[in-house]
């Protein structure tokens, strides 16, 4: 299964733990389960965790960085039609177009409207959890 994961699920995952935290070690977890990137994800993913408001020490930073180069599949991103809502998005409709991926899993309103993207079906880290019997800490 190809699963994007949206960088606010990220940070949230590091900052508060909880479902999107667990939701991320299933995801690492399962072998048959794909944590797509692009390159330009990964780098979105490094500059907003480097983000001095969100006090993610270095050392938690370069950890989530080797694991990102390390678990996760490298697609080439197609170019999405326009994304008019929020044009930052524009990265992960790319990358899903590209994979099929299953899933991406964003707490963005913006995305989680759009609910299907041809073969993606847009969650939340909780409709997620619930679909594969994930529990919170």
């Amino acid at each position: 299964m190809n699963v994007l994961v949206d960088t606010n699920v990220v940070v949230s995952a590091l900052i508060r733990g909880g479902l999107p935290g667990r939701v991320i070690e299933e995801l690492v977890a399962h072998d048959d389960w794909f944590w797509i990137v692009t390159d330009q994800i990964e780098r979105e993913y490094r500059d907003v965790l480097a983000r001095p408001r969100f006090r993610i020490s270095s050392e938690i930073q370069n950890g989530i960085g080797t694991l990102i180069e390390t678990i996760t599949i490298r697609v080439k991103p197609i170019t999405p039609p326009p994304f008019t809502r929020d044009r930052k998005d524009e990265i992960f409709i790319g990358a899903a177009l590209a994979s099929e991926a299953d899933f991406l899993i964003t707490g963005d309103k913006d995305l989680l409207d759009i609910q299907r993207l041809l073969s993606t079906q847009i969650v939340s880290p909780a409709q997620f959890a619930e679909l594969f019997g994930i529990r919170g800490n």
